[in-house]
Order: C-alpha cells, then sequence, then structure tokens
C-alpha cells in the first residue's frame, strides 16, 4: 500500500508524516504521535471516548482516516491545558465536580462539553444533556458531567 505524506497541527504543533492511508486518525494520534489522551473505545463513533478537536469542531477521531485530517488543525485532550500547566476551565471544573471516575470517557466528555460551552454559555441542563449524546460514560450516571458543564459555563469557559 502507497504510503501519503500529512502535515497537520496538533495542539499548536507542525507535525508532517508519511502515513498509510488506511491508518485511522485516532491511531495517528496514539501511536504515531504518543497522544494518548483520546482513547479507543468502539472504533465505530457509538462511544466519543476519542473525541478531539478538528478545524474548531468536535469529532470522534475513529471515524476517519488520518489522511483525511491532512492541513487541519487538530487539538487533542493534551492541549487544553496552558503551557505554565494551568488547566482549562472544562477541565478544573470536571476536577471540581467530581465528574469523573474510571476517567476513560473523560477526555471524550471534556472535549465535547469545551464545544458545547463554546456554541452555547448559557446551555440549561436539557441542552447540556443533549450535547452530551453520543458520548457514553458508564460509571457516573452523568449529573456530575452536568454539573460539571454547568459550573465551566457559569465560569466563562
Amino acid at each position: 500500500m502507497t504510503k501519503q505524506i500529512i502535515s497537520v497541527t496538533i495542539n499548536g504543533a507542525r507535525q508532517t508524516h508519511e502515513v498509510e492511508p488506511r491508518l485511522l486518525l485516532i491511531h495517528y494520534l496514539r501511536e504515531t504521535l504518543g497522544l494518548t489522551g483520546a482513547h479507543i473505545g468502539c472504533e465505530t463513533s457509538l462511544c466519543g471516548a476519542c473525541t478531539v478537536e478538528l478545524n474548531g469542531k468536535a469529532i470522534k477521531s475513529c471515524s476517519m482516516f488520518a489522511v483525511q485530517a491532512n492541513g487541519a488543525e487538530i487539538l487533542t485532550i493534551e492541549g487544553l491545558a496552558s503551557a505554565d500547566g494551568k488547566l482549562h476551565p472544562m477541565q478544573e471544573a470536571f476536577w471540581n465536580e467530581h465528574a469523573l471516575q474510571c476517567g476513560f470517557c473523560t477526555p471524550g466528555m471534556i472535549m465535547v462539553s469545551k464545544q458545547l460551552v463554546e456554541r452555547n454559555p448559557h446551555p440549561t441542563d436539557v441542552e447540556i444533556r443533549e450535547g452530551l449524546d453520543g458520548n457514553l460514560c458508564r460509571c457516573t450516571g452523568y449529573q456530575h458531567i452536568v454539573n460539571a458543564v454547568r459550573a465551566a459555563a457559569k465560569a466563562g469557559a
């Protein structure tokens, strides 16, 4: 199989690699770049554990090939905190509101929640739950996640 060269900006840093056309974006992030924050859950785009931002839009990175991201800007959970280690307000809210247990879904939940609040700075609980639809958590029962998104929105995340 002929490899293709792709160039992407990941968390502000330009990356260029030769990849197989069939390589999923999630595998590129984890295996080629060593960015293991986004998790591989279902590889069918049902769970949302692999959610990252692609050109400002939350996407499930198991649902596209790395070559489709050529030229894109990608933000992963590793890129949310500032250079000095200060957590993004959404990360801080998840911590403060105990919105994680095993942590498997947390990176995807934070990424989709960040976009939700950017698009709707004052979401209702119903809108938060609708915005989280497509990201699964098997531990928390979602209430603490809803609380975290609400708290982050109030803090101006």
